[in-house]
């Protein structure tokens, strides 16, 4: 299993960089994961996306549809690139720490 590591941060994640135990999530494993997506620095407006994301995810097992995010936080689909250039199913779920979405996110 490959591993990601970056400062103080040591996750195991799979071939596309997602983490394979999401219990080791924290915010410093967000900051992290956020390096390899293009996000220089994780703003407010970033963690309205992760917590939503996160909680989403506890509740029903599987990542949002996009409308949905964009529904629930109030960011514009051009917003949710904005903050995350990979998109939200490679970028913002990877830094939540989710498992790799299988379908359109």
């Amino acid at each position: 299993m490959p591993t990601f590591e970056y400062g103080n941060v040591k996750v195991e994640v799979d071939e596309d960089g997602f983490m394979q135990r999401p219990e080791d999530w924290n915010e410093d494993v967000a900051k992290a994961l956020a390096t390899t997506e293009d996000v220089k620095e994780m703003t407010e407006a970033h963690w309205k996306i992760v917590y939503y994301l996160r909680d989403y995810y506890k509740k029903y097992g599987i990542a949002p549809m996009i409308r949905k995010v964009c529904k629930e936080t109030g960011f514009s689909l051009k917003e949710i690139y904005d903050l995350y250039p990979s998109g939200p199913a490679k970028g913002a779920c990877k830094v939540a720490g989710l498992a790799k979405p299988t379908g359109c996110v």
